[in-house]
């Protein structure tokens, strides 16, 4: 058993960030193999964040999907639920990264206006 979204994240991360880590990526495709469709391609392809987003979003309705229709006595069961629960906290953790960018923008630009302040610019 493999936990497909989380190396398909871990992919699409590596395309956002820049990571060049061969033997990384050659990994996980080697994970991935034969199951990059859908949303999991989609995330092994992302190259921004919010694509990673949107498609971790279609991943988990996906496998909340397939954890709905898993019978609890099916030998399955508990580690579907297990990786259901792995792949919420890779949502937040983009979701985290996200808010982070998101603080960093706002600071260089408001270094950016201080800088302004600072050293008027001649008009």
């Amino acid at each position: 058993m493999s936990c497909h979204e989380l190396e398909a994240v871990r992919l699409g991360l590596m395309n956002v960030l820049g990571v060049e880590d061969r033997s990384a990526r050659e990994h996980a495709k080697s994970e991935l193999e034969g199951h990059l469709d859908g949303p999991i391609e989609g995330l092994a392809e992302a190259d921004s964040l919010a694509a990673l987003r949107r498609h971790l979003d279609a991943a988990l309705v996906d496998l909340e999907s397939e954890v709905a229709g898993t019978e609890p006595t099916d030998p399955e069961y508990d580690y579907l639920r297990g990786r259901l629960v792995a792949v919420r906290d890779a949502e937040l953790a983009l979701d985290r990264l996200a808010d982070h960018g998101a603080g960093v923008l706002d600071g260089l630009g408001e270094t950016h206006g201080a800088l302004h302040e600072v050293f008027p610019a001649d008009e």
